[in-house]
């Protein structure tokens, strides 16, 4: 079983996911947040699940909704935040926005947005890894929309014929965009898929953080060990619309509902509370903490000064 620090930590990482994406949801109303956002509420435990098990040197690639995976890999929040307001102290300068943030030191190349774009990139940076003789793995986010991309199963493919040490981590949340995924593929599971390529593939409750967690060990204690790639499958779902400005019509009612009867961190508190690791006040001064530490966030990105326009010239490569 994880100790009890982890347990904390998991926790905490998980309403810092949920408190910074509630806080942005607000901001973007107001207008503080140029472009678009694509919120990760109800699906922290997924990222949290499997960051716990990296290393900060380990990488992980993600997608157009990146923010809970930059907090679990642990990006600053003030930073990210900053980034989105698209101050010169966000993690990318202000460059990169919501869909493209970034931190290297912390293992996370730019985000991605293109569907099943990352897959391919996972298999050159796992390649790197083998080539160099590290044991460092690359743990690859995408959706179930991403799985009928040409890109993923190349991806995907070569991994497994390579023995790659990547996890390739697929938040099954039901929806790409309003599509349902029962209309484009025909599997009960989308792990299933793995046979194809000769790798394993295990299906986990996404809102179940130790179930993540534990998957997602075994995932990447194998990659280490030079067994190669594993397919695993978080079913999850997105408390919110595809993106900021998505009423989500699509679902109804009833669906929506038994979902957030399901909510991650309501569960996790509830386990850790029944484990004796927390008590409600404990919990309580946890949250507390987290949304101090979020408004501080706002704070430093209102302060924070925009880009000089000649910046627009820096870290280029032509």
């Amino acid at each position: 079983m994880t100790d009890k620090a982890m347990l904390i930590e998991m926790y905490t990482k998980m309403l810092e996911i949920r408190h910074f994406e509630q806080r942005v949801y607000y901001l973007f109303l107001e207008g503080a947040i140029p472009g678009t956002l694509h919120l990760y509420t109800g699906q922290e435990a997924v990222a949290v699940g499997v960051c716990a098990n990296l290393r900060k040197n380990d990488f992980i690639l993600s997608t157009h909704r990146p923010h809970g995976h930059y907090i679990a890999k642990g990006g600053r929040i003030d930073k990210l935040m900053a980034e989105l307001f698209g101050k010169e102290t966000g993690c990318c300068k202000g460059k990169g926005g919501s869909m493209h943030v970034c931190d290297f030191s912390v293992g996370m190349p730019p985000a991605i947005a293109i569907v099943g774009a990352n897959v391919p990139i996972a298999a050159g940076i796992g390649l790197s890894f083998k080539m160099k003789g590290t044991d460092q793995v690359v743990a690859s986010f995408f959706g179930e929309g991403a799985v009928n991309q040409g890109m993923w199963h190349e991806g995907v493919n070569i991994a497994a014929v390579w023995k790659l040490p990547i996890i390739f981590v697929c938040e099954n949340n039901l929806y790409a965009a309003s599509t349902h995924v029962s209309r484009v593929v025909r599997l009960k599971n989308i792990a299933d898929r793995a046979c194809a390529y000769g790798i394993p593939g295990v299906v986990v409750d996404g809102n179940d953080v130790l179930a993540v967690h534990k998957a997602s060990t075994e995932a990447i204690e194998r990659a280490r060990q030079g067994q190669g790639p594993t397919l695993v499958e978080c079913l999850t779902y997105r408390h919110g619309g595809h993106s900021r400005g998505d009423p989500a019509t699509y679902r109804s009612k009833e669906e929506l509902e038994e979902w957030l009867r399901k909510d991650p961190i309501i569960r996790l508190k509830a386990k850790l509370i029944e484990m004796n690791v927390l008590t409600e006040k404990e919990a309580a001064d946890i949250e507390k903490k987290v949304v101090e530490e979020v408004e501080e966030a706002v704070r430093f990105a209102r302060e924070s000064p925009l880009p000089s326009p000649e910046t627009a010239l820096e870290d280029i490569n032509a």
